[in-house]
Parts: C-alpha cells; sequence; structure tokens
C-alpha cells in the first residue's frame, strides 16, 4: 500500500508519499482553511500515486475525527470531509501523535513537540498512541504551557529563560506520565542546549515514519 502522508504545522505544512524521496514543503499559518490544506496538497502532488491518506493534524483529535478547530490555523477543520476530498481513505491523528509513533523504540515514550505551539503524544509499553492535551491547561502567572513553551513564549521570554521552563515542564511532565524516556520534537526542539537527562532529539522524518506506521498498525 503507498500512503500520502501529510504532516500539519502552524508554520508550515510538509508532505511525502510511499517511494518519494521529495518532500513538499509550504507555508500554513493563522488563516489556512483545511480545504486550502487539501487544494495545495493535490497541487503540489500531481502525478503521485498513492492509495491512501495520513494527515497529522494540531489539535484534538479522537478516534480519528477533528474536534476542534486548531488554534494555530484557520477555521473549517471540524466536520471537513477529507476522503471525500482526497478520494482515498484517510486517518486523521493529532500531529504530535503521528511524530510520536514515529519516533517510538519500546517502553513508555512521551513526546513533546517545540513548535509554534506546544504538542505532546504519549506511547505506551503496547505501542498505544495517546495524544495529550497539555498545551493549553494553566501553568505559571495565568498562563498555559502552550503559552511559555511555545513560539509565542520563546520570543516574550528569550531563549535562557524558555530554555529552563522547557526543562521544568519535561521533569515535570516525564514524572507524571512516568515515562521511561522522552523525544523532543518541533523545530524550536534544537534551540535546546543541553538536554535533560532520558532526553533525546527527535528527527523531521519521524513525523512521516508516523503515517506510514500509522497504517502499518491497522
Amino acid at each position: 500500500m503507498k500512503i500520502l502522508v501529510i504532516d500539519v504545522g502552524g508554520t508550515h505544512v510538509k508532505v511525502t508519499a510511499t517511494g518519494h524521496r521529495t518532500r513538499v514543503k509550504f507555508i500554513s499559518g493563522p488563516k489556512m482553511t483545511a480545504r486550502q490544506m487539501v487544494e495545495k496538497v493535490c497541487a503540489a502532488t500531481v502525478g503521485w500515486q498513492y492509495d491512501a491518506v495520513s494527515i497529522g493534524c494540531p489539535g484534538p483529535v479522537v478516534q480519528g475525527v477533528i474536534k476542534a478547530e486548531p488554534v494555530n490555523l484557520g477555521g473549517g477543520w471540524v466536520n471537513f470531509d477529507f476522503k471525500k476530498a482526497f478520494g482515498r481513505p484517510v486517518k486523521v491523528i493529532n500531529d504530535a501523535a503521528m511524530q510520536a509513533l514515529g519516533s517510538y523504540e519500546g517502553g513508555q515514550m512521551l513526546f513533546i513537540g517545540l513548535g509554534t505551539g506546544l504538542g505532546a503524544a504519549l506511547v505506551t509499553h503496547h505501542g498505544n498512541v495517546l495524544p495529550l492535551e497539555l498545551a493549553h491547561l494553566p501553568y505559571k502567572n495565568g498562563l498555559t504551557y502552550e503559552e511559555y513553551l511555545g513560539a509565542a513564549g520563546l520570543k516574550r521570554l528569550g531563549r535562557k529563560k524558555w530554555r529552563k521552563h522547557v526543562e521544568i515542564v519535561i521533569a515535570m511532565f516525564k514524572f507524571a506520565l512516568q515515562a521511561d524516556y522522552v523525544v523532543l520534537g518541533g523545530g524550536n526542539a534544537r534551540l535546546i542546549k543541553q538536554l535533560p537527562p532520558d532526553t533525546r532529539l527527535g528527527e523531521n522524518a519521524n513525523a512521516f515514519r508516523g503515517g506510514f506506521r500509522l497504517w502499518q498498525k491497522s
């Protein structure tokens, strides 16, 4: 089976497919709707052959259904018919969960995505992926975890203070969720100079690997 994998982020959308070394990338942003995303993906992948589609979408996704509009994107994501739009079977998963699935190497793993927002997912000892909606929970001074660890927090705090909060939150989440190790992903993970114990950096390719694994698991 050939799979088209779409990794939707608050800044960019990245696309690849089985057998393709080339990866398509285009800007997303706060005005991009679900329909616009599909149109751009289809335009950029003309001639590509695929049997099914995996979509990693920021925000709450429950049993393959988007439950709320992504905070850092435009509207029209809830109830959008991706299967009809692509003309193929489609699986939708939280974007952090998709990258977590691609990063998993056994044990109980916590994935934290440091990007435009804050993504998180837990992969259990049995390989089951549990998306975690931690970003908008209250953290400090009336602000959420995302407002501290996301791109806006990085800009407001500066790198030194931002890194300190990342370290604190990693330790807090790792202990609370009893994770054996932590994988950091997202565009801003590269800014962490010294990784906390039992923590490693993920790779960009892991999101795509997770999209492929999503169909393998089924």
